[in-house]
């Protein structure tokens, strides 16, 4: 696969940045109103920096609202979301480390848009 592409998704978008034997950047693009499922993965920490928007943010059982600039992590195995609480699209830089990168290490919990 081209290691520079943009797939959409019902909530967005996502456009592969940079592909890395050793790191993945994304930036992730999220509707008004929307969410993205509320998941963990198996082989991958993930870095999330907040470039435009209002994002609500779930981490295990902690949900906090996140404006530009700010940043949080998110460790292999744990429970995380994010949500566009604004009225404007909203953009997140996603930095991912780890063993694995591919988009098969998604494990959903709930799902808008039925994907459980």
């Amino acid at each position: 696969m081209n290691p520079h592409y943009k797939e959409e998704r019902p909530w967005g978008s996502f456009e592969v940045l940079l592909d890395d034997p050793h790191f993945k950047v994304k930036k992730i693009c999220v509707k008004p109103g929307c969410r993205l499922s509320l998941q963990s993965h198996r082989q991958r920490n993930e870095h999330w920096v907040v470039a435009e928007g209002d994002m609500r943010i779930r981490v295990g059982e902690s949900v906090r609202d996140y404006a530009v600039n700010e940043h949080i992590y998110i460790p292999c195995g744990e429970k995380h979301r994010m949500e566009n609480t604004g009225t404007k699209p909203a953009t997140v830089i996603e930095i991912q480390t780890g063993t694995y990168f591919g988009e098969d290490d998604i494990v959903r919990y709930e799902d808008d848009y039925k994907r459980v």
